[in-house]
């Protein structure tokens, strides 16, 4: 079973910018669909991208904000995230699969085989 755990998460002002990072073990996460999501309070968990096949798929809330990178040396994908607003606060978790394909921006959360332990990220002033 992959692991993955997130870390980079914190308080930003509007406007800000903060980087999540998922590291993963023992598997190589190169060969893995990648999913970010959020889950704010009393709201669903929520997808914001969707990555396979050397492209990222990301919702139209976040579009032009944030971007997915990969760093196979470390075993790593990250989140950076700009033009941060408050609406983005949440809790925010990675996700991976062998087999899913990214067809969507935000692919069910049930089609995702691991999950990390998710990264709180508030935006206020």
């Amino acid at each position: 079973q992959l692991q993955l755990v997130e870390s980079g998460g914190g308080s930003v002002q509007p406007g800000g910018s903060l980087t999540l990072s998922c590291a993963a073990s023992p598997f190589p996460l190169e060969h893995y669909a990648i999913g970010w999501f959020r889950q704010a309070p009393g709201k669903e968990r929520e997808g914001v991208s969707c990555s396979s096949h050397g492209t990222t798929k990301y919702v139209d809330s976040v579009k032009g904000r944030f971007t997915v990178s990969r760093d196979n040396a470390k075993n790593s994908v990250y989140l950076q995230m700009s033009s941060l607003k408050p609406e983005d606060t949440a809790v925010y978790y990675c996700a991976a699969d062998l087999d899913l394909d990214c067809r969507l921006p935000a692919a069910p959360a049930h089609l995702w085989e691991s999950w990390g332990q998710g990264t709180q990220v508030t935006v206020s002033s």
